[in-house]
């Protein structure tokens, strides 16, 4: 029986991985947890019987422990949210909660060999130096959730890695694609919001319309798979279609192809190395007219180009550029910015911060709090 927590359990990733558990007989969740979603919440709970729950703000944990009682235990705050990835009986987290508030329960949950179904970005882009080696020390599973890593992992798997010569990573190109710097100045929140191919959370659709999310991704695919930046290449494919491919030395090139549904990784994820039924509908070849690809503008997409130069400084740098990115795109969501402000303000606090080469875990969230209050400053 794979006994499953769920970091997230509200969100985009959380809803689709119950849908994957419901759809199989030998899965089980035993615990949940989320920031302050207790309507949400509440109907999980008494559909799928979760152990523990944590309400990660102190109030909203209260106010749904009256609304629950004796139905399961609840715990809220950081502890809150480590007691739900460690649980004795659980074996995979499937990490999914937005932020980097994800980082020490993942790390915990990898302290206590849980496997981890990853899907949590900021993570890896902040704290890859500290996450990969205690993966190995462990000797723990880590498997892609997201899309273009999962379908990576999955043209990797069975190959040497040492004979790569090439990641292509894909991305759809937003709602902006094709769009220059000087006809996006206008963009509203809404524009920004609609996305062609994916149904996702707020703040990972903007991440998309901005083309930063695929800059967060370049990050994440160096630590998963150890690549150098100079390997990792982003390319548009509109259709979302090819989810990612690997090129080889000898000129190969294996692609991963599907329709978009996020519940595949997912169920590769918690399956893993089993391939269960499908769940979505298939890839009909006989009605695919066409797959086409592009070059990222990295002129108009400056949060893309801002991911590279982050990820090859390195050190505190990727947290700076993450943290930043965090506030500007509340600050958009809020009225508060223009769309085209958002990478701006990214490369306006790289310029200001002075990186740390090897940070702990302490400083890495000490930057991210400075980088914060920095531009809560000047809004």
């Amino acid at each position: 029986m794979k006994k499953v927590m769920i970091l997230g359990s509200t969100g985009s990733i959380g809803t689709q991985t119950l849908d994957v558990i419901r759809r199989n007989e030998d899965m089980e969740v035993v615990s949940l947890a989320v920031r302050s979603n207790i309507r949400v919440l509440k109907e999980q709970v008494r559909k799928y019987h979760p152990r523990l729950v944590c309400v990660y703000e102190k109030e909203k944990a209260l106010e749904f422990e009256k609304t629950v009682s004796g139905e399961v235990e609840v715990v809220s705050g950081m502890e809150g949210l480590v007691a739900c990835a460690t649980m004795t009986e659980g074996n995979i987290v499937v990490a999914a909660i937005v932020g980097m508030i994800g980082i020490r329960p993942v790390m915990e949950a990898i302290r206590a060999g849980k496997d981890i179904a990853f899907a949590n970005k900021e993570t890896l882009v902040t704290a890859g130096h500290l996450i990969m080696p205690l993966v190995k020390e462990k000797g723990v599973k880590l498997l892609p959730v997201d899309s273009e890593h999962a379908a990576i992992f999955m043209c990797l798997n069975g190959e040497k890695k040492e004979e790569v010569s090439k990641i292509w990573l894909t991305a759809s190109g937003g709602p902006f694609r094709g769009k220059k710097r000087e006809e996006l100045e206008n963009v509203t929140v809404e524009e920004a919001l609609h996305h062609p191919n994916w149904s996702m959370g707020k703040k990972i659709t903007i991440d998309s319309a901005t083309m930063v999310n695929k800059g967060l991704e370049v990050i994440e695919a160096r630590w998963l798979f150890s690549m150098s930046f100079d390997k990792i290449q982003v390319i548009l494919q509109p259709q979302s279609v090819i989810h990612s491919m690997v090129e080889y030395n000898d000129g190969a090139v294996l692609a991963q192809l599907g329709t978009p549904d996020m519940r595949l990784p997912i169920e590769y994820a918690l399956c893993y190395p089993e391939r269960r039924e499908r769940i979505g509908e298939p890839l009909d070849f006989t009605k695919l007219s066409e797959i086409t690809f592009e070059n990222p503008d990295l002129e108009t997409f400056r949060g893309l180009s801002l991911a590279y130069e982050a990820g090859r400084i390195g050190g505190s740098m990727p947290t700076v550029f993450n943290a930043a990115n965090e506030k500007a795109v509340a600050l958009f969501l809020d009225r508060k910015i223009s769309y085209l402000s958002m990478a701006e303000l990214i490369e306006e606090m790289m310029k200001l911060h002075t990186p740390v080469k090897n940070p702990s875990l302490e400083e890495i969230l000490e930057v991210e709090k400075e980088i914060h209050k920095r531009m809560e400053d000047k809004y």
